[in-house]
């Protein structure tokens, strides 16, 4: 399995500007010009817009302008449009275009390009995406663990749902409920075997970090909440409003909070280290009970380490 989290961009959740750093690492007139640059790349959604180009219509050196942007959204100007062109090839999936309508409308010049990133991009082929998942293969297996039956399922990509419970049943409606057009129903010890044990080894004190390859959609904004989650050292914790600054949004934690809400790989990306103002847990989709034990847990394995 090759680790990967897949970067996706719709009209509604498209990157912001300020939403890759730290408010203060970027003036109110550096955030202007990207949100030009956006604009530039918006307008011309489908084409292929270079750097240069860019550059000459802002009046700004294509280096500088890579550098700001960048500094301001956290992505490159090549990874925003190719997060919008995604994003378009979608829709026009969902709204029931032809995979090759979709490909020319979103500018992909042939449908070889699309299959080239479609891993990368859908995290399954067009075809099947256009199906709404049908079809893809997701296996899970369920185990014992310090905190109650836990089920993991992966695609060949990599691990795409963590969930935890008491009753297996439960759990398998859980991942189905994620996945309802996938063929998420098949049972493989053998081959999700390896993530559990690496898991149920993290829970069990034997080992500090979870380290496995990640199958998971996530929206620009989604992926960078989720890499401030793991940058979180063991044993420690930030605040949703926190994390939200770190992200230039200063009024933003409640986004930062439903980010933390769809994570569907829980453990592997530690959304328990997140917590309101107060210091008070907040919410958890797999209980309060567990996000205090995860977060003693983690104090424990810290002090001893």
């Amino acid at each position: 399995m090759d680790a990967q989290m897949t970067l996706s961009v719709d009209k509604a959740s498209k990157i912001r500007p300020a939403a890759g750093a730290p408010a203060k690492a970027a003036t109110k007139s550096q955030i202007a010009l990207v949100e030009r640059a956006c604009a530039q790349i918006d307008a011309r959604a489908g084409e292929r817009v270079t750097l240069g180009e860019l550059g000459d219509e802002l009046g700004v050196s294509p280096w500088h302008l890579q550098r700001l942007f960048r500094k301001v959204m956290g992505v490159s100007p090549r990874d925003y449009a190719d997060a919008l062109r995604s994003g378009q090839f979608r829709r026009q999936l969902r709204e029931g275009d032809s995979i090759a309508g979709a490909t020319y409308g979103a500018g992909y010049g042939s449908s070889s390009r699309v299959y080239e990133v479609a891993g990368q991009q859908l995290g399954m082929t067009p075809a099947t995406y256009a199906r709404g998942g049908r079809g893809a293969s997701i296996v899970y297996a369920i185990v014992d663990s310090p905190l109650g039956r836990l089920l993991v399922a992966a695609t060949e990509a990599g691990v795409c749902f963590v969930c935890l419970g008491e009753d297996d049943a439960d759990l398998v409606a859980a991942l189905e409920a994620e996945f309802p057009e996938a063929d998420s129903s098949l049972r493989d010890d053998a081959r999700v075997g390896p993530c559990l044990d690496a898991l149920v080894a993290y829970l069990s004190g034997e080992t500090p970090h979870v380290d496995l390859p990640l199958d998971v959609q996530a929206t620009a904004f989604q992926r960078r909440v989720w890499q401030e989650l793991i940058a979180i050292p063991l044993g420690e914790t930030r605040s949703y409003s926190e994390i939200a600054e770190r992200l230039g949004l200063p009024k933003g934690q409640r986004a930062v909070g439903r980010a933390c809400a769809t994570n569907p790989v829980s453990l592997i990306i530690p959304c328990h280290r997140a917590l309101r103002e107060s210091g008070e847990l907040g919410g958890y989709r797999w209980g309060l009970k567990r996000k205090r034990a995860l977060l003693e847990h983690e104090i424990a394995l810290a002090e001893a380490g």
